[in-house]
């Protein structure tokens, strides 16, 4: 009964291979990429349940989108109750525009893969419990309009390079461990400190002149 319930996957593969090979090696590393990070987290609510690695490509699983090439463009997965942690084979979505995993229970650092998805437009990484340093990869993120890491359990300095973030609309780094001072130039010139709020090791904005907050002292 497995083996005739598979057949009809196994015709469409092959159609597809030989109509548009590069799509479906496209396709399958992506659904590839997807796979990993379901098996790094534990979903109780089965969300997931539709993620099944045996199909052709991820297009037909639930919170996924895909354009007209089969390729990822959303992951949507905003409060989902799921627990674990990031892996960096998401980076490998190159199309990927929409990353929502807001309000879930991810917990370990971000990958600097992430940085690798260039057609990303807005990353929600809000209310986990995500730990370790934002990552300056971000910073290739050229499409981005809407960053939020707030309420988590991030530590370290601001990344300066965020500034050259052109397309930046809304940045929230509140409820975190940051530390150091926060940037006020490029991109963060037009942001307000409601941005980086209840960030208690953080010192203020960055003083342009001869004299910074930043001198230079321990800040993990």
């Amino acid at each position: 009964m497995e083996t005739s319930m598979r057949a009809p996957f196994h015709v469409l593969a092959i159609f597809l291979l030989l109509s548009d090979p590069f799509a479906v090696v496209n396709a399958n590393s992506e659904g590839d990429a997807l796979f990993a990070f379901r098996r790094a987290v534990k979903d109780p609510s089965n969300v997931l349940q539709s993620w099944d690695p045996t199909l052709v490509d991820p297009c037909t699983w639930f919170h996924v989108t895909c354009d007209d090439d089969k390729r990822v463009t959303r992951l949507d997965l905003g409060h989902a109750k799921l627990s674990g942690h990031l892996v960096p084979e998401l980076g490998r979505l190159q199309r990927l525009q929409f990353l929502e995993l807001y309000k879930n229970d991810l917990k370990g650092p971000i990958p600097k893969e992430l940085g690798d998805l260039k057609n990303l437009v807005s990353l929600g990484l809000y209310q986990n419990n995500l730990t370790g340093s934002i990552p300056a990869s971000l910073s290739n993120l050229s499409n981005i309009k809407f960053l939020r890491l707030n309420s988590n359990m991030l530590t370290g300095r601001i990344p300066r390079e965020l500034t050259k973030l052109g397309n930046l609309k809304i940045l929230d780094l509140s409820n975190n461990d940051l530390c150091g001072t926060f940037p006020t130039s490029g991109s963060f010139s037009k942001l307000s400190e409601q941005s980086f709020k209840n960030n208690t090791r953080l010192k203020g904005p960055e003083l342009m002149g001869f004299v910074r907050y930043d001198t230079g002292e321990s800040c993990k």
